[in-house]
């Protein structure tokens, strides 16, 4: 795709065009991690209890990815809007890897040295600990592989192409998927690696997926020897750590904010949390497209802020609202009616799949209102505001959800959760709206005389 695309034709085919492969992409990472809980489920209960550890601390560490990706996202994408030289966008997507390398590195290392006391202090047993430690082991030698793929894939929809960077997403997928059995279970001269084999797995395929990208890229002509490499090097940086940084908090809060909402619902009793669990677990299979937008509006808006065609950035916001707003319509229908049948699917029994089948109607006509947030949070980080988006998220987890949740489990149970999610969805929709007016994204647009210089916004920010 041409890198000057997302600024030329319909604002809408745009956003389709890098959003729409972004669905397949985040549906196979999110199948991985599925996968990885039934194989080890049947090992041993042990084994899917460690499972149950480290998830939510490798999705909180993995925020360092997606936060360098939105930041690399960011820097080239405006580059590319504002017609920069190649060479400087070049020179900008080499320094991007070189950070994810150093960083990754750093923090796979230091989530290597405290496995043992930060898994000890939310709770794992002795008993878990070494299943625990083994796939963590793994992981963290994986962890800059992951930074590298995810900054390619910024790369790729940095340019309009999101068809490359889901392809390498949901190839990772196929292979982590297929190597998960072989590897836990054992197969011919290969041992039963149980845990480890799961993060062994993980480790090759991100690695494979790190050189094919990095040899993708080169081919396509985006990484490619260029004179002064170095040059400029402390900008970049900033550049795209000013947005990396505060995204990769933005997308910490979530988990951390989900795991105190946790133990609310564990005040109910261990059928509550069993409930909320396998809700929470059809509810990401649920907002995947949500997800696929806020992958696709980061480049469009970046490009066109760096063209200074903020006419078209502020269309591109209002096609993806509404989009957020007629699938979340939609999936709030399909959970009202289906709602105990998709339940069922994932509970364990009828007590935990009635739960389940309470919030998934309560919050399901809300889900529109987390489309919202997570595209006006994209949207923001691409304007280079991601200070702003990193704030609406604390405050849709600590100002609403939060508090609501525990002031409500008592009043109402468990359905006080539910009305506690909801109006977070809501509320928080409200605040993304006024934000993004607040940054300029859907303000009133700038006459002739006070529009930027064409690539001005880029250098200052503004």
């Amino acid at each position: 795709m041409s890198e000057r695309q997302l600024t030329e034709g319909p604002v809408s085919r745009a956003v389709l065009a890098v959003s729409a492969p972004m669905v397949i992409g985040i549906l196979g990472v999110i199948a991985v991690g599925l996968a990885d809980a039934y194989f080890l489920g049947r090992v041993g209960q042990t084994e899917l209890a460690a499972v149950g550890y480290i998830y939510p601390v490798t999705t909180a560490v993995t925020s360092l990815s997606i936060g360098l990706s939105a930041g690399a996202n960011a820097a080239l994408s405006q580059g590319i809007g504002s017609g920069e030289a190649q060479s400087e966008t070049e020179r900008t997507g080499l320094h991007a890897l070189a950070l994810g390398v150093v960083m990754g590195s750093l923090m796979g290392v230091g989530l290597w040295a405290v496995t043992f006391p930060l898994f000890g202090l939310i709770g794992a047993g002795e008993e878990v600990l070494p299943e625990i430690a083994d796939y963590v082991f793994y992981w963290a030698i994986s962890f800059p592989f992951l930074v590298l793929v995810m900054l390619i894939g910024a790369l790729f929809r940095a340019r309009g192409d999101g068809v490359t960077a889901a392809v390498v997403m949901s190839s990772q997928a196929v292979l982590n998927i297929a190597l998960d059995p072989v590897l836990i279970f054992g197969m011919g001269p290969i041992p039963a690696m149980s845990t480890g084999g799961a993060g062994l797995a993980t480790l090759i395929v991100r690695v494979l997926a790190a050189v094919g990208g990095l040899l993708w890229a080169w081919r396509c002509g985006y990484l490619t020897p260029c004179a002064n490499v170095w040059r400029g090097v402390i900008a970049s940086v900033r550049r795209i750590g000013g947005v990396g940084l505060p995204a990769a908090f933005s997308n910490a809060i979530n988990p951390a904010g989900m795991a105190a909402v946790t133990a609310a619902v564990a005040t109910l009793g261990e059928a509550a949390v069993a409930g909320f669990g396998a809700a929470t677990r059809i509810q990401t299979l649920a907002i995947v497209p949500l997800l696929g937008l806020s992958s696709g509006i980061g480049p469009v808006i970046g490009q066109n802020w760096g063209a200074g065609r903020t006419d078209r950035a502020a269309g591109a916001l209002r096609f993806t609202f509404a989009l957020c707003a007629g699938y979340g319509t939609a999936v709030g229908l399909v959970l009202l009616v289906f709602g105990p049948e998709i339940s069922a699917l994932i509970a364990s029994g009828p007590e935990d799949a009635a739960i389940a089948t309470t919030y998934l109607r309560i919050v399901g006509f809300t889900l529109f209102g987390y489309g919202v947030v997570i595209t006006s949070n994209a949207a923001m980080n691409a304007r280079s505001r991601a200070v702003w988006s990193m704030w609406l998220s604390l405050g849709r987890i600590f100002a609403l959800y939060l508090p609501l949740a525990w002031a409500l489990v008592f009043a109402m149970g468990f359905t006080g959760i539910a009305i506690a999610a909801a109006v977070a969805n809501v509320g928080a929709a409200l605040a993304a709206v006024i934000a993004v007016r607040a940054v300029g994204l859907l303000g009133r647009l700038p006459g002739p005389a006070e529009a930027p210089a064409r690539g001005l916004g880029r250098l200052t920010g503004q």
